[in-house]
C-alpha cells in the first residue's frame, strides 16, 4: 500500500471509527477544536460555546483566542462600517462586489452621551476608539459585544482635544491591548500609554526630545503594522513637509522613518494596511492632482506601486 493510501485510511479511521464504533468530539483534541472550528464562529456563537464546559470557558476567554478570532473573521467579505446618525447606529456591510442597495442593521449606543457629540477616531481589530466632543472623554468600544471602557481618569489622562491630539490602538507581545495618546497643549507635547490589562496609564518620558514636537504640526491617528504604530506628521507650517514617525510598541520609542519626497509645494498622505503591509496614498501636484500608492519595504523605504492623474475630471492610471 502506498504512503498516500495509508494516510487516507488513517484519516478515514480517525473520522469514522472502526465498524460500529463512533468517534466523539473529544477525539479531535482541544487545539483542533478551538483553532480550526470554534475560531470560525461569529461572536455570538463563541459566547454560546463558553457555556459548554469550564474548559471551553477558560480557553475561549483568553486574550490570545480573542485576538486570533478577531484576525480570522476580519476578512474583506464581512467587514462593516458604522454610521452614527441617532441613538440607534446604522451598521453597513462593506462590499465592493455587490452594487445593490446596502442593507443595514441597527445597534444602540451603549454609553450615555448625545449621539451628535460622538466621534469615532480610529479602529483596530474590531475595537473602536470613541471621543465625546462635549467632554473630551475617550472610550474604547466593542460594537459586537456592546462592551465599552472609559479610559479617561481624574488626572486628565485620556482627555482628547480635536485638531491637537493624536491617538493609536495596538497590541503588544503579551496580547495586552493598549492605547497611545499624544497630547499637545500650549506648544508642549506629552505621550501617555493606557494598558487595558492593568487598567492604568504611564508616561513616555523621552518623547519631547524628538523633532517637530513643538510648533503646530498636524498629526494623523496611528496605524499599527508589525509591532510599530505609524503616524504621519504634516509640518508645512514649519516648511518641513510630511514626516513619518514610528512608535515601537516593545521599546516604547519613537523613530523618524524614511518618507517619499516631492518637489511640489504641497503634498499629503494617508496610511493604510493592505495585505498586512504598510502602504501610503500620497496626493501631490496642485492644481492637477496625482495620487500615488507606495508600499513600505523592510521597514526602511517605500516603493511606488501606481499613480492616478486627475485633470479637469479626467482620470488616468499608470501601474509601475
Amino acid at each position: 500500500m502506498s504512503t498516500n493510501n495509508l494516510q487516507s485510511c488513517k484519516r478515514k479511521k480517525f473520522l469514522h471509527g472502526h465498524g460500529r464504533q463512533s468517534s466523539s468530539i473529544d477525539d479531535l483534541g482541544l487545539d483542533i477544536l478551538v483553532y480550526e472550528i470554534l475560531i470560525r464562529l461569529p461572536a455570538k456563537g463563541v459566547g454560546r460555546s463558553k457555556c459548554v464546559c469550564k474548559e471551553w470557558l477558560s480557553v475561549l476567554s483568553t486574550r490570545h483566542f480573542a485576538m486570533m478570532h478577531c484576525r480570522h473573521i476580519s476578512t474583506s467579505y464581512n467587514q462593516k462600517f458604522i454610521a452614527i446618525d441617532s441613538r440607534l447606529c446604522s451598521v453597513f456591510p462593506l462590499s465592493c462586489e455587490d452594487s445593490g442597495p446596502l442593507l443595514n442593521s441597527r445597534i444602540l449606543l451603549p454609553f450615555e452621551a448625545p449621539w451628535n457629540k460622538v466621534n469615532i477616531l480610529t479602529s483596530f481589530e474590531g475595537l473602536l476608539c470613541v471621543c465625546f466632543r462635549n467632554t473630551g472623554k475617550l472610550v474604547i468600544w466593542n460594537p459586537l459585544t456592546r462592551a465599552f471602557k472609559e479610559v479617561s481618569n481624574s488626572n486628565s489622562r485620556g482627555l482628547y482635544k480635536p485638531k491637537s491630539d493624536a491617538i493609536g490602538l495596538y497590541v503588544d507581545k503579551t496580547d495586552d491591548y493598549k492605547f497611545l495618546h499624544i497630547k499637545r497643549r500650549r506648544g508642549r507635547m506629552w505621550v501617555h500609554v493606557y494598558s487595558s490589562m492593568f487598567d492604568s496609564w504611564h508616561k513616555i518620558t523621552f518623547a519631547n526630545k524628538l523633532r517637530c514636537w513643538h510648533g503646530k504640526p498636524i498629526w494623523s491617528n496611528g496605524t499599527f503594522c508589525k509591532g510599530v504604530l505609524y503616524f504621519l506628521v504634516n509640518c508645512f507650517i514649519e516648511n518641513k513637509g510630511v514626516m513619518l514617525f514610528g512608535f515601537d510598541v516593545e521599546s516604547e520609542r519613537f523613530r523618524l522613518k524614511t518618507f517619499p519626497r516631492f518637489p511640489h509645494a504641497y503634498y499629503d498622505g494617508n496610511l493604510v494596511i493592505v495585505h498586512k503591509e504598510l502602504h501610503v496614498f500620497i496626493t501631490h501636484g496642485l492644481p492637477n492632482w496625482t495620487v500615488d500608492l507606495w508600499r513600505m519595504e523592510a521597514s526602511y523605504y517605500f516603493i511606488m506601486l501606481y499613480y492616478t492623474y486627475f485633470k479637469y475630471w479626467q482620470v488616468s492610471c499608470r501601474i509601475k
